[in-house]
């Protein structure tokens, strides 16, 4: 199995706030699974990090693997901005981890999963 961490998952792994967030992911952290961030994660993480937050956020970014973001994602992601910004006000950002999670064949674990209705998606079952 392959997971794709998105940002608000990863924001409240960091925080270390809710329980069954952070269960959740004591359990992926210790099984096979291969665990993904996507660039644009690690953009918006950054961009909110205060000076005493780096070390554990290095720390962090440390146990997973960055996916890489090619022609293809950015086409894809180009084809969901145009099929769902409208109708789900579709964002650049989300489109790229939406369509990084596609192409990697991840399942993507969000609290907020009215940003991503694609149907080709895979979700990973949360609690």
């Amino acid at each position: 199995m392959t997971v794709l961490l998105d940002s608000d998952v990863v924001i409240e792994i960091l925080r270390q706030r809710n329980p069954s967030i952070l269960s959740q992911w004591s359990e992926l952290a210790g099984s096979d699974a291969a665990i993904l961030i996507s660039p644009v994660t690690v953009a918006e993480i950054e961009a909110g990090a205060r000076p005493p937050e780096l070390k554990e956020i290095n720390l962090f970014f440390s146990l997973v693997e960055c996916a890489s973001i090619d022609e293809q994602i950015g086409r894809l992601a180009g084809e969901l901005m145009r099929r769902h910004s409208r109708s789900h006000n579709l964002e650049l950002a989300d489109a790229l981890i939406a369509a990084t999670s596609i192409r990697r064949q991840a399942a993507l674990w969000t609290l907020d999963r009215k940003h991503y209705p694609m149907p080709e998606l895979m979700h990973f079952a949360t609690n």
